[in-house]
């Protein structure tokens, strides 16, 4: 496994950093998901990422038993804050200084830790004053509960004004959490180079883009029976942006050029979004353990000038680029 440090913190991380966004809690069972979690030990990962709000807080308490009796000194524990989880009250969303005070005890119980190491704002909330949230932030950075603090799919002129309040405020925010892979590349005009500007680092989710990239859906056939793209309820309205048969096309001409660099479709995929400078992981999970085993063979896997180039005369015209795309999908106002 290769390391990488997360913005401008002494903070090291896995390159491949384990999520349990639709797995845990949900689609896999939980000895399922606890043999996927040591998995990703045995294979150097060390770097965990979840969230309050994944299969409704039950994604950190699967992760904090199966992370139970590990040297807490070797882990880096990830979560967010932002999404409702109970069964709805007017507080029990966004970034309000109740709802982050609430929501980081609300995690360190489930996750069965003292803290965590990188405490995220999930999204932007619209309607709480920045202020107000960073220095919610500050305080918990200062009770010790998080090290650090990030966001995850903020515009770049919002991550610069949390960046500007967390030095104000005397803490780091050091990372941002978008989606990003071969086919959706919208950071890479705005976010991107603000962030290196800054120094906040990419924690990169959907590498694989919901799993359309290992090539197993293909144009002009129906998904395979038990995937994502049928899955009403794991990502399939998320996945269907990209189940366009010029985009499936495009991505079936992946497959000679991931085996000339002797990877699969999805280690190619992992390894491209690593060859950004600004990114510090991918995330990747898993539902089974052996899918944890074959992720990890993208850590440390150099892509020359020319399979780049490969690989964006393949994918053509099917890529999107447009930044706007980032505030696309976030909340206009609270989610009551």
């Amino acid at each position: 496994m290769e390391f990488r440090y997360l913005g401008n913190s002494g903070l090291k991380i896995s390159e491949i950093t384990y999520g349990n966004w639709l797995t845990h809690g949900s689609q896999v069972e939980n000895d399922v998901a606890t043999q996927c979690v040591r998995a990703a030990l045995d294979e150097g990962i060390s770097t965990f990422d979840t969230a309050d709000v994944y299969a409704n807080t039950a994604a950190e308490t699967v992760l904090g038993e199966a992370l139970k009796g590990e040297r807490r000194e070797s882990l880096e524990i990830f979560t967010k804050v932002y999404w409702p989880t109970g069964p709805g009250g007017k507080n029990d969303t966004g970034l309000s200084r109740k709802h982050i005070m609430e929501s980081i005890n609300g995690s360190l119980k489930r996750l069965q830790t003292d803290y965590v190491d990188l405490y995220q704002a999930h999204r932007y909330d619209v309607e709480t004053p920045l202020e107000e949230t960073m220095q919610a932030f500050a305080d918990i950075v200062r009770q010790g509960k998080a090290l650090y603090i990030g966001v995850s799919e903020w515009t770049a002129d919002q991550i610069r004004a949390g960046v500007e309040l967390s030095k104000e405020l005397g803490f780091q925010l050091i990372s941002s959490q978008p989606q990003y892979s071969m086919l959706w590349r919208v950071i890479e005009d705005e976010v991107v180079p603000t962030s290196r500007e800054l120094g906040v680092s990419q924690i990169v989710w959907s590498p694989i883009a919901q799993g359309v990239l290992t090539g197993k859906y293909k144009p002009g056939q129906a998904p395979p029976e038990g995937s994502r793209a049928t899955d009403t309820k794991g990502g399939a309205d998320m996945i269907s942006r990209f189940m366009r048969d010029d985009v499936l096309s495009a991505v079936q001409d992946l497959e000679p050029i991931a085996k000339d660099c002797d990877l699969t479709m999805a280690q190619l995929a992992i390894a491209w979004v690593l060859q950004n400078d600004n990114v510090a992981a991918a995330l990747v999970g898993a539902s089974r353990p052996e899918q944890v085993a074959d992720n990890v063979k993208a850590a440390g896997v150099e892509l020359d000038a020319d399979v780049m180039k490969r690989i964006d005369d393949a994918l053509g015209d099917v890529v999107v680029r447009d930044p706007a795309k980032t505030a696309e999908g976030m909340p206009k106002t609270r989610v009551a």
